[in-house]
């Protein structure tokens, strides 16, 4: 079944997003607690927050807040956040899209999309949802393993305050996998027994 008959989410986040970036960075604030390591992402208060105590997306948590994409996730209602964890979102990685923060920003958006998707949305469906940069998100539940785009979601469904977060593997990549499931191809018939061969008659002997 195709997901697009489930949802039916805009790129609307494109918009508030350009207005994010022009924002002066929000006042800064008590220091949380100390992150934890290791184990799942547990919901605790909004997305953002919730990511910002799992030591294990600190990198993504880097990115979102250099393009001021922190405060949407803090304050926008009903999101759903594909998280690539440190070991999929390297600091190499990150290192090397700090140089451009308009086009970090379009990459991070791709990973939100505006409305919220559980894995029952998912589940049994394959098909394209809008993303937060006006691409696509190709959703793929029809195998053992739920996937985004060419990741692979280890957790599924940490709902918060705000939304829902999928913890991914990969860092997802637009276009990667086709939108629509490849057509099965005929199985090729089972080739005919070859018919037997013809009696001879038999042979009489002259008297």
């Amino acid at each position: 079944m195709p997901i697009s008959r489930l949802l039916t989410a805009t790129a609307a986040l494109s918009l508030i997003a350009g207005a994010a970036m022009a924002q002066a960075p929000a006042p800064a604030t008590a220091p949380a607690p100390a992150p934890a390591t290791g184990g799942k992402l547990v919901p605790t208060g909004d997305l953002i927050t919730t990511l910002k105590l799992n030591a294990d997306f600190s990198n993504f948590v880097k990115a979102l807040d250099a393009t001021n994409l922190s405060s949407l996730l803090k304050s926008s209602p009903g999101l759903t956040v594909f998280a690539p964890t440190n070991a999929a979102f390297t600091q190499a990685k990150l290192d090397s899209m700090m140089g451009d923060k308009t086009a970090l920003q379009k990459f991070l958006l791709h990973y939100i999309i505006n409305a919220k998707v559980d894995s029952s949305k998912i589940k049994g469906s394959h098909g394209p949802v809008p993303s937060g940069a006006g691409d696509q998100i190709v959703l793929d539940g029809t195998g053992s393993v739920l996937k985004a785009d060419n990741a692979n979601i280890t957790q599924a469904d940490v709902v918060t305050s705000n939304g829902v977060i999928h913890v991914i593997d990969a860092l997802m990549v637009a276009g990667s996998v086709p939108a629509a499931l490849p057509t099965p191809s005929a199985e090729a018939a089972p080739a005919a027994p070859e018919p037997a061969p013809a009696a001879k008659p038999p042979v009489r002997k002259k008297k």
